[in-house]
């Protein structure tokens, strides 16, 4: 079996979001959580997992993530609320065009 790799944005404690990559993304919110995560977050716990896109590539779920990086809130809190009106949408796996800006 393939591992997966997700992009993710945190909601953090003080309101800001935080983008990143892993392989497990409940793991990894939970590192964020202990004070372990990026410099960024351990100032801002806890955090919360609110979105995920999954990707059979590493290298396509960084381009993601740096492209999701480059917009500007108002553009990711779109990303988050599309995720929230799509019904068949799950936590690890939801359908959302990947580059919804064409970006790449």
């Amino acid at each position: 079996m393939d591992k997966k790799h997700y992009v993710y944005i945190l909601r953090c404690s003080d309101g800001t979001y935080y983008t990143g990559y892993t392989t497990d993304p409940e793991r990894r919110t939970q590192t964020h959580n202990s004070g372990k995560g990026a410099k960024y977050t351990r100032a801002r716990i806890p955090v919360e997992l609110i979105y995920t896109e999954e990707y059979d590539d590493r290298i396509e779920a960084q381009r993601r993530e740096y492209a999701i990086k480059q917009l500007p809130r108002t553009e990711k809190e779109k990303l988050i609320n599309s995720k929230r009106r799509d019904a068949s949408c799950s936590r690890d796996r939801c359908g959302i065009p990947d580059d919804p800006q064409g970006e790449r």
